[in-house]
């Protein structure tokens, strides 16, 4: 169904708002008098637009926290929300599958695309068994480079270059911003590091194929219990692997993320009386996390103390 309806609403979309968006976009910034506008996808895109805009550019989030963004589609009105801006940044087409169709129906010359994953060798990530049965799902590459703090430094670099070309008058101002948050992570990097290093095991056990990048830039082992696609149940015969090989590795953690069913992880965990703990994929912050105000920064130092148990 969503097949049938999602090209009429995309071209009903592009004929009500063209002529709109023809007689806004550009006017915010000629004059240097108004905010660049910049539509980000998910999370990790919003914190790192945001980090590097602050107060100079107007940064929205088009996937809200708390959605699982693998299965996100945009409506309508997000939609229009793209079609609006001066500057659309997304992570990766191997993430946000749905961005190809969408920017070529509405194929805007004033709209400005970045894929901010873009120059970043990324890993094979072939799908499991089981997602070769979703054809979405399924992908030939691994996509989760923000959670690795030195490629998130590359991109925010190739977000603050975007921003820089479309907003000249305030370039001063994002690349201060832009080089106190590179500070920071790396600071986080050092911290991982340092970390890491003082590790005895160097492997940890995932329901969600999502610390590849992580993994091997502090020289760990991540054992997923899936795939890419954290909605995708692996068999039980699969399950059965898992449970031999990890209890020969003494595994006494199983980690979960916060946005999704913690089921499959349970299982395990059950199988070689392990415990449970969340390692989250900044896909989105949760209403937990969101209320305690924290960001980025602080979820990645909760990640490293919650991997922390596995060493």
């Amino acid at each position: 169904m969503k097949k049938l309806i999602c090209p009429l609403i995309i071209f009903l979309l592009v004929i009500s708002g063209c002529s709109n968006a023809e007689q806004t976009k550009g006017e915010k910034v000629i004059d240097g008098t108004k905010k660049l506008h910049i539509v980000t996808t998910f999370y990790p895109m919003y914190y790192f637009t945001q980090k590097v805009a602050g107060n100079s550019a107007n940064v929205e989030l088009l996937i809200p926290n708390g959605a699982e963004p693998h299965d996100w589609e945009p409506t309508a009105k997000d939609m229009a929300k793209i079609q609006d801006a001066d500057l659309f940044i997304y992570n990766s087409r191997y993430f946000e599958s749905w961005t190809e169709k969408v920017l070529k129906s509405i194929n805007d010359p004033n709209l400005t695309v970045v894929e901010a994953s873009k120059g970043i060798e990324l890993m094979n990530a072939l799908a499991s068994e089981e997602e070769e049965h979703h054809s979405d799902h399924a992908s030939s590459k691994d996509p989760h480079v923000w959670l690795s703090p030195v490629l998130a430094q590359q991109e925010v670099d190739t977000i603050t270059k975007a921003i820089e070309k479309l907003d000249p008058n305030n370039k001063n101002q994002y690349e201060k911003n832009a080089q106190d948050f590179i500070s920071q992570l790396s600071d986080l990097d050092h911290l991982y590091k340092e970390t890491i290093a003082k590790a005895k095991k160097k492997e940890f056990v995932t329901q969600h194929a999502a610390f590849g990048y992580l993994a091997k830039q502090y020289g760990l082992t991540q054992i997923p219990i899936a795939g890419l696609s954290p909605d995708v149940e692996p068999t039980l015969g699969k399950l059965k692997e898992l449970a031999e090989v990890t209890k020969k590795k003494n595994v006494k953690v199983i980690y979960f993320e916060g946005l999704t069913s913690s089921k499959v992880a349970q299982t395990l965990a059950n199988e070689i009386s392990a415990k449970t703990e969340v390692l989250n994929p900044l896909e989105g912050l949760t209403k937990e996390e969101q209320e305690k105000g924290l960001d980025y920064i602080d979820v990645m130092k909760k990640n490293l103390e919650a991997l922390k148990q596995s060493f």
